[in-house]
């Protein structure tokens, strides 16, 4: 299943990109993630807890950044996470783009293609992809609070 997201944050580039490349610091925006912690130097785990329609899911998991292209302004992720209590899981890879608007907005776009295994799966893509949205609704809506606190 395949999505594309993108919402303009009120931001500059640069404080957006520190942002999101401090993975703990920024998983904290993401509803539902309790707890992430560093590996080695681009491995991740943590856990997201989430309700997809009348599913409640105990995602546990890793993520690899990938890509870090500054230069570009380009990142990418791959991740893959599991919920054994429900004979669930996802793996998938997300590319995140940053395009400057102006010096104090940046327009961010999520690119995310993930395998969606077991019950979960049988959800459906229209029910999956309104949750995939509200969750990045209010993951822009908490990193825009991030960054107005620092």
């Amino acid at each position: 299943m395949k999505f594309s997201q993108s919402a303009t944050v009120p931001a500059g580039r640069e404080p957006l990109w520190q942002l999101l490349m401090d993975i703990p610091r920024v998983a904290t925006c993401l509803p539902g993630v309790e707890g992430v912690e560093q590996l080695d130097g681009e491995t991740y785990q943590g856990t997201l807890k989430v309700r997809v329609g009348p599913i409640a899911l105990s995602l546990q998991g890793k993520i690899v950044l990938e890509e870090k292209d500054q230069a570009a302004w380009r990142a990418a992720l791959r991740a893959e996470a599991e919920d054994r209590r429900v004979a669930g899981a996802m793996r998938g890879k997300s590319t995140m783009e940053l395009k400057e608007l102006s010096a104090g907005e940046t327009e961010l776009t999520v690119e995310t293609d993930v395998n969606i295994l077991g019950k979960i799966g049988e959800f459906g893509q229209p029910i999956i992809r309104k949750k995939a949205d509200q969750m990045l609704t209010k993951f822009i809506d908490n990193i825009k609070k991030e960054l107005a606190a620092n």
